[in-house]
């Protein structure tokens, strides 16, 4: 009775048998991704591999979103050189500055597929798994050999079944049941361990809520985080998708651990400095306060997100610096068309080019000593948005009424 995860391994690993938890297989990547920071690294490993070309470059995907536009000459000079490497090896699936972050990117572009193995040189590549794909992070020598070889060693992982049950009350995310679930669990307790989110909670939530779900697994350790693709799946990939693909679905009985929750009651969630895991209702931060609020990056910086901010937000000031960017231009387009910018303009919210922005603490909107950022990113480690600074992840409305308030409050309390 095996799971996607054990599905799409086997059926890339080309044995022609399941593999089984524990079980080390080499697989053909279906698709291969680094960004600008990331790419510099494996660039350097293919090199000293004695490398001299890809194995395909159609199926090698590099956005620029970290340090973007370009935030100092290093940076500059580098970017430069990975623009180069990409025109020599024929790379076309290149999307440079503005294009957006590359997690939501590669879904757009309609890379992120069911049934396919997919590989970044990026933690939170797990937020592909939204799609039914089997999608992992790895380091710049380890994307260095599947730009080399397209294959890669992968142990199969153990399934987590997390069945979600109930309606979200209003003001209630994927980010605060995701933050609930990581708070219980905590940073390790899925290590090594693929996490398949189920349910009618589930079926019901759009496809930006699951990709929110699935880009905060690897905040507990997850290997993968999948959600079994649907109609939505299809809808949101029709016009979009780069290949055939075959979805896959675990059988009955397959997860090795079986967890439910029902979020009826699930109120909106705060994780506290420093730790993803220290999490607790908004409720028990009354009038904490705040020196920056931001909105965007892969785990929040879809329409649907900005949409929730605006409608909290409109005809406010806000109390606070609050830095919005839209996960990616497209976004930004539909954006722009709905008036939702204007709205976050009018009230006096700064608009950044779609990118990862200050969520890794390299970039435009870092905060200062001492002072205190709630943001709607997926880490708060130490010195993550800033040196000395403090940040507490919250939901796009948590983050919204912050903004209009100058403290963390409950969404809807007056």
């Amino acid at each position: 009775m095996p799971t996607i995860s054990q599905k799409i391994l086997s059926r890339a690993s080309g044995s022609g048998i399941i593999a089984e938890p524990g079980e080390i297989v080499e697989a053909d990547v279906d698709y291969a991704m680094s960004h600008d920071g990331t790419s510099v690294l494996a660039i350097k490993a293919f090199q000293d591999m004695g490398s001299e070309r890809v194995w395909d470059p159609e199926r090698i995907v590099i956005p620029f979103d970290h340090q973007i536009p370009a935030n100092n000459d290093v940076a500059a000079t580098l970017q430069k050189e990975v623009r180069e490497w990409a025109r020599v090896q024929g790379i076309s699936n290149f999307f440079d500055c503005g294009t957006g972050v590359c997690h939501q990117v590669l879904p757009e572009q309609g890379f992120a597929l069911p049934g396919k193995l997919i590989v970044g040189a990026d933690s939170h590549s797990c937020t592909y798994g939204a799609f039914g794909a089997f999608a992992i992070g790895v380091g710049a020598t380890d994307t260095a050999e599947i730009y080399s070889r397209g294959r890669l060693w992968f142990k199969v992982p153990e399934t987590i079944g997390i069945r979600i049950t109930g309606k979200l009350r209003p003001n209630v995310a994927a980010k605060d049941l995701a933050l609930k679930i990581i708070g219980d669990l905590g940073a390790d307790g899925a290590t090594y361990k693929a996490i398949e989110y189920f349910g009618q909670t589930i079926e019901e939530m759009s496809i930006s809520g699951r990709m929110t779900l699935c880009n905060m697994g690897v905040e507990m350790g997850a290997k993968a985080t999948i959600v079994p693709p649907d109609e939505k799946t299809d809808a949101y990939l029709n016009g979009r998708a780069r290949a055939e693909y075959s979805p896959v679905f675990s059988d009955p009985g397959s997860y090795d651990t079986e967890l439910e929750y029902d979020v009826t009651d699930l109120e909106p969630q705060v994780a506290f400095p420093c730790r993803v895991d220290n999490v607790r209702p908004v409720s028990e931060l009354e009038g904490t306060k705040i020196d920056q609020v931001f909105i965007g990056t892969c785990t929040n910086g879809r329409l649907e997100d900005l949409e929730i901010a605006a409608k909290i937000i409109k005809g406010h000031k806000v109390a606070v610096r609050t830095l919005v960017i839209p996960a990616s231009r497209e976004i930004l387009l539909e954006a722009l068309q709905k008036g939702i910018i204007e709205i976050l303009v009018d009230a006096e919210a700064m608009i950044g080019p779609p990118g990862c922005g200050p969520c890794l603490g390299a970039h435009m909107g870092v905060i200062g000593d001492g002072e205190v950022c709630l943001s709607t990113s997926n880490r708060n480690f130490p010195g993550r948005m800033g040196k000395g600074g403090s940040v507490y992840l919250a939901s796009p409305a948590t983050a919204a009424f912050g903004a209009i308030k100058g403290y963390i409050t409950e969404p809807g309390k007056n």
